[in-house]
């Protein structure tokens, strides 16, 4: 099915993977893991095909699928979304092709006009044509797409929807072999579960990139560890990965201790030696050329991950009224997504926007971000307002800029102060320099952090902040921003994070109704 030979992977020069060998038979279900930026979305793109940065051999055998981390439907943005699932296995076409020779039938009824429709129909049928719409709406389904929703352009769906539908789209094409890239980043509670059903019955094989520990556990078999530039393989689920790696470090750590111990006894010794007798000077310079040889054999003590600490600086000060919304309506073409939308957000005040996926949780705090423009109503910023977004698509990162310049946008702060702001979220040396656009999705997830760090606001719009983040790394940031004392406008599916930023109200989407927070909520939180 796959097969990689001693693989090298670069990134901007900087090796993410040195001499990698591994294979996927039929029916494996494997788990690439490893801190954000240690390469797992660069191994995916090589194995896809969308990065010939590499050395080394990746073959595979049959048809490949790939969802990346933020999969855009390449279909006209007009055509429906069901046609555009139905492209997984090309019946778009053919259905299109079986409806042109139907009407062309109903006027010409010459034996070449039947015999071309009948060939074509065989076809249709052969490829499943006729149970595959029914088999299509079932993956959608399933993803958390309603059926009204599947019948309407692909233009008028939300960035989420979008994403289901490509994800639906590759499943429905059953290939071979399944690369997903945190396919369960946008996608609710029952969704994530009807995944992890889908994949464990997959008859396929499946190479996943997700930090979702349910995933993980429930849907596959080995795990793939990529580290430091290493690729280590483990037997069974993630909870058998975690304690076979304690368990192995422990052994690790305790030999790199004893190895240390025996170089410094042995060194001590000769040291002493060097400077008695001829012979013992002799002996001492054959046991020098003994260290010397162990300090080349001793391994290296497993690094422990480093718990991300954050601080968001102090608020700049405020009114009383920081943000007022009034009549807000949005449409993208079809049926307002919502209408007459109206709140107001007082300083220090957390709101969280709730809502199922398509109900303009996105779209309401692009508005207020000034990215989009509604079509009904007006909203404004209070006395004092500094306003910050997140956007969890990440439109403001962009290819060409190098990271460090992503900063100097949002702060007159000198490149000392920077680089510490930029180290705070692990992203340390050359990592700077580096092309914005070639960071894996959680490292471009720190420098939108880090940039609203920078910024120094006191009010943030905050969309899905903890989508593509390791778990280290979403609880440093759920940490700082439950201890900042600024205003906060929150769209979430993540429940830890939300339970650590004590909400005040939820303004529930696309009703507009506002009530106060209560704990029950949390329960529904990741399926809105």
């Amino acid at each position: 099915m796959l097969q990689v030979r001693n693989l090298a992977i670069d990134v901007v020069a900087r090796r993410v993977l040195s001499d990698a060998s591994f294979t996927v038979a039929e029916g494996d279900k494997v788990g690439l893991v490893g801190r954000n930026g240690a390469g797992k979305t660069s191994l995916l793109k090589v194995l896809a095909g969308e990065n010939d940065a590499a050395a080394g051999v990746a073959l595979h055998r049959g048809t490949l699928g790939y969802v990346p981390q933020n999969p855009r439907p390449r279909s006209e943005a007009a055509s429906p979304a069901l046609s555009h699932i139905l492209s997984g296995r090309g019946l778009d076409r053919a259905a299109a092709q079986l409806a042109e020779l139907h009407v062309k039938l109903e006027h010409d009824h010459s034996l070449a006009t039947i015999e071309r429709y009948s060939e074509a129909e065989e076809r249709y049928r052969a490829a499943g044509g006729y149970s595959g719409e029914s088999d299509a709406r079932k993956i959608a389904s399933g993803l958390g797409l309603r059926p009204d929703r599947v019948d309407l352009p692909l233009s008028v769906l939300s960035g989420g929807e979008r994403r289901r539908v490509e994800l639906a789209r590759v499943l429905f094409a059953d290939p071979d072999l399944l690369l997903l890239d945190e396919p369960t980043n946008h996608l609710d509670s029952d969704a994530k579960a009807w995944l992890m059903d889908f994949l464990r019955e997959y008859r396929g094989a499946v190479i996943v990139v997700s930090h979702d520990l349910g995933l993980l556990d429930s849907s596959i078999t080995r795990v793939l560890h990529l580290d430091a530039g290493s690729l280590i393989e483990y037997r069974g689920t993630y909870s058998q990965y975690q304690a076979a790696r304690r368990l192995a470090e422990k052994r690790l750590a305790s030999l790199a201790q004893r190895q240390e111990a025996e170089i410094k006894r042995l060194s001590l010794l000769a040291e002493v030696m060097r400077r008695q007798t001829e012979k013992r000077a002799r002996q001492a310079k054959s046991i020098f050329t003994r260290v010397e040889r162990m300090k080349a054999q001793k391994v290296t003590a497993p690094r422990h991950e480093r718990k991300m600490k954050i601080s968001f600086p102090e608020p700049p000060h405020a009114g009383r009224l920081v943000l007022h919304a009034n009549g807000l309506a949005k449409g993208y073409g079809g049926p307002l997504v919502f209408s007459g939308v109206s709140f107001e957000v007082e300083r220090k005040e957390r709101l969280l926007v709730m809502g199922l996926n398509g109900a303009g949780k996105t779209s309401l705090l692009r508005i207020l971000a000034g990215e989009s423009q509604p079509n009904a109503g007006s909203f404004r910023l209070g006395h004092g307002a500094s306003l910050g977004y997140y956007a969890q698509e990440h439109e403001g990162i962009r290819s060409g800029i190098s990271v460090l310049q992503h900063m100097r946008e949002q702060s007159d702060a000198d490149e000392r102060e920077l680089r510490s702001l930029l180290g705070m979220f692990g992203l340390t040396g050359d990592i700077a320099r580096q092309d914005a656009g070639t960071l894996s999705g959680g490292e471009k997830t720190k420098l939108a952090l880090g940039q609203l760090v920078a910024g120094r606001h006191n009010l943030l719009l905050l969309d899905e902040p903890t989508n593509n983040l390791d778990p280290p790394s979403r609880t440093g940031v759920a940490t700082a921003l439950a201890a900042w004392p600024g205003t906060m406008v929150i769209v979430s599916h993540d429940p830890e994070f939300v339970e650590a930023l004590h909400p005040g109200r939820v303004l529930f989407m696309p009703e507009g109704r506002l009530d106060y927070w209560e704990e029950d909520l949390l329960d529904v939180v990741s399926m809105a």
